[in-house]
Formats: structure tokens, C-alpha cells, sequence
């Protein structure tokens, strides 16, 4: 474990076995504040290969990100007008599994469906994945992903979006582990670390496609996101976009390396990232420190994507018979507390589950506390509106 560079907070023991089984591989590794349990490597964890990449590392959610756009509203101009504004964006907008975006201004002619990165996928699958990203760009998901409507400390109005590629980035995940594995493309396996030299054939390919899976995220977040700044009347002053499901070609301590962030943010010296808490607690606007500190190379420039889980979705919500409705298993929050934390928050919601609870998470500012001197916060987003899928759908690309 000596390759571990730095260790945030305080996690459960299966999240830190998992950790070093993770550098075992790799040369260094870190892990955020938010970490938890994921499949193959830590939510929040950061793995960094010698020319290597990790396919379960990125994760089944290629590119999942946060994207929020700065608005020239005031709160003032919102008044009367939010349940109204809720309402418009769940109707307007897809949330949940295997929804098509219906809206007539769905950026269904973008410049990346023409890229020759769809030649990487195997040529009788490629032209119905290609139709099915099409068919999806800018639908939401479920899960913890959301469109929610802010005010900053300084009382500007914000629209805050969290999702990533939908179907695309999964198809890529399962396909190419499949194929690594001698199997065909749509023969799916269970989920097994998957090491690529970017030397390698598959490597490359691999590589060419979790970029067109980036760029296909980063179209649908901004996306999403303009649309509910039209629909609240304003106009865009500033955007703060990034992944914290993708890997990167970075130089740390004067080695080319490989980096995965797995549900954590790039932090780099004045780079911006926008973190979500939960349902029902402030987000922020945050920066890598301007100032250079030693503690921010061992977190690889790195911080938290959000608070973390501290209770799993069936844990939360608990567990019942689909067919019956026969309750499985008692979940730890109920209706009334989730309720009444929003109320006392006064974020009005829609959609939305127990599992997603405020309840279910850490709460945002310890752990940002617990990240140190590393980042630096420059404003504070309380939540006004929430929309998220319904409690009932499910989604398989959750993050």
C-alpha cells in the first residue's frame, strides 16, 4: 500500500480493502473524502496507470459529470413562479431509464455523431448504438441524477445538472470488457477489472470511445442545463463543466500517467468544479487552490464529486416485492423525515426517492473540510428546485 499518496476522511474498511486491491495495479492511488464502496474501485478514488487504463475504474457511467451555468436572475424574479418552474422542467425534460428526448430542440444533429470514433465500435452493433445516443442526448436518468435550481450568497440564480452518457457510456463499458475478455461485443460478462495498454489495439479503441462518450456527455449536460436557463427567462454568465467519471493524460511528479477519477473532480490550480450535496443540503462552486500547497499532488489534483453515500439506496429506502407491494425489508428514513428536512430547506421537489434522501449522505461541508486546503470554495448554492426521476424507475447507469 505504500503507492496509496493520500487518504481524505474517514471510510468503511471494504472501501479501503478495495482501495488496495486498486494499487495493486496501479502506481498511485488516492481516495476523496466522499469515497465509498464501487464496483472494482472506490467511489471517489483516483488510480494512476503506466500507460494503462482501467475500463471498471472509469466506470459503467462513462463521463458522468456536473455542469452549472450562472444565470443574470436574482432570487426576486423567481418569486411566485417556482412550483410552476418544477413543474415545466419535470414535463419538458426526460428522467429515468431508457427515455427518449422528445423536446423538438434535443441536439439530435450534433457534429460528434459524425466522428470517426464511431469506427471503433464493431461495425453491426455501431449504427444502432449510434441511433439509441442519439435518441437519448440531454435525457437525465435516475438514480442521483437531477436538474436543480440554486441561489448563491450573493443571491444570482444558478441551474445545476448531474448525469453522463446514458446508454452510450454503458454499451462502451460492457462491449469492451467483453471483447477483452474473447467474448462479442453484446455478450455481456460479469463486471471483472479490465487493464488496456493504450498500446494495444483494444487500448486504443477503448480510448477513442470514452472520449466520444465525454464529448457526448458534456453536449447533453450544457444542454439540459441552457434549456431550464430559458425556461427561467435568463441568460448565461458563466459555465463550470466537468467529469468525474473519465480518465485523463497528466504528468505527476514528472511521469506521464494514466489518471482515473471514479466519482472525483479534477482540481488542478484554479480549475472550477460545481459539487452537489443531496436533495437537500447546498452545493458549491470550488476551485484547486490558486496557492500551492504540499497536500494537493498527493490527492493527484484531485477533490470530492459530492458528499457521499453513508447508507445504500435498499438501506435507505428499503426493499419491496415489485409484484406484491409486500415490504422486504424496513428502510432506515421515512416520508415524513425527508419531508420535513426539505421543508425546513424549503427546496421544492420533484421526483425524487427515499434512497436519495438528505439522510443517505454525509453532509457537504465536512467533507469539503476533510479535503483540506486543496480547494478553495467560491460560492455557496442553496437549493430552490430539485427534480430527479421517480422513486419507482430504475436505471442501471447510475452513477
Amino acid at each position: 500500500m505504500s503507492n496509496i499518496l493520500s487518504i481524505t476522511g474517514t471510510h468503511a474498511d471494504n472501501t479501503l480493502v478495495q482501495l488496495a486491491d486498486v494499487t495493486t495495479r496501479a502506481k498511485y492511488a488516492a481516495l476523496m473524502a466522499d469515497g465509498h464502496l464501487g464496483y472494482i474501485m472506490p467511489v471517489g478514488g483516483v488510480a494512476a496507470y503506466d500507460n494503462q487504463i482501467s475500463v471498471a475504474g472509469v466506470g459503467f457511467d462513462i463521463a458522468c459529470g456536473n455542469a452549472a451555468i450562472r444565470t443574470n436572475l436574482r432570487m426576486s424574479d423567481l418569486d411566485g413562479r417556482i412550483s410552476d418552474i418544477a413543474d415545466t422542467i419535470q414535463a419538458d425534460i426526460s428522467f429515468g431509464i431508457g427515455r427518449s428526448n422528445n423536446s423538438k430542440d434535443a441536439p439530435t444533429d450534433h457534429p460528434l455523431f459524425e466522428s470517426d470514433a464511431w469506427n471503433a465500435i464493431p461495425s453491426r452493433f455501431r449504427d444502432a448504438l449510434r441511433a439509441k445516443a442519439r435518441d437519448q442526448l440531454g435525457t437525465i436518468g435516475s438514480g442521483n441524477h437531477y436538474i436543480d435550481v440554486f441561489v448563491d450568497e450573493n443571491g444570482f440564480v444558478w441551474v445545476g445538472v448531474h448525469f453522463g452518457s446514458r446508454g452510450l457510456g454503458h454499451t462502451i463499458a460492457t462491449g469492451v470488457m467483453a471483447l477483452a475478455d474473447g467474448r462479442e461485443w453484446n455478450d455481456k460478462k460479469p463486471e471483472t477489472e479490465t487493464l488496456l495498454s493504450l498500446d494495444s489495439p483494444l487500448g486504443d479503441a477503448y480510448w477513442t470511445l470514452m472520449n466520444l462518450a465525454g464529448e457526448y456527455a458534456y453536449a447533453g449536460r450544457e444542454w439540459a442545463a441552457r434549456k431550464v436557463v430559458k425556461m427561467l427567462g435568463g441568460t448565461e454568465l458563466e459555465l463550470v463543466h466537468n467529469h468525474h467519471n473519465f480518465a485523463w493524460k497528466e504528468t505527476h511528479f514528472d511521469q506521464d500517467l494514466i489518471v482515473v477519477r471514479k466519482g472525483a473532480t479534477p482540481a488542478f490550480p484554479g480549475q472550477r468544479g460545481f459539487v452537489g450535496g443531496s436533495m437537500g443540503d447546498n452545493a458549491v462552486i470550488l476551485q484547486g487552490t490558486s496557492v500551492p500547497v504540499d497536500t494537493a499532488p498527493l490527492t493527484l489534483y484531485s477533490t470530492v464529486h459530492g458528499a457521499g453515500r453513508v447508507m445504500s439506496r435498499t438501506e435507505a429506502a428499503g426493499k419491496i416485492h415489485r409484484k406484491t407491494g409486500r415490504v422486504i425489508k424496513e428502510g432506515k428514513v421515512s416520508p415524513l423525515e425527508m419531508s420535513e428536512w426539505l421543508d425546513r430547506k424549503g427546496v421544492t421537489l420533484r421526483g425524487g426517492g427515499l434512497d436519495e434522501s438528505p439522510h443517505a449522505y454525509r453532509r457537504l461541508p465536512d467533507v469539503l473540510s476533510d479535503q483540506g486546503d486543496t480547494i478553495e470554495i467560491l460560492h455557496t448554492l442553496e437549493p430552490i428546485i430539485v427534480v430527479m426521476a421517480g422513486s419507482d424507475t430504475y436505471d442501471p447507469y447510475k452513477d
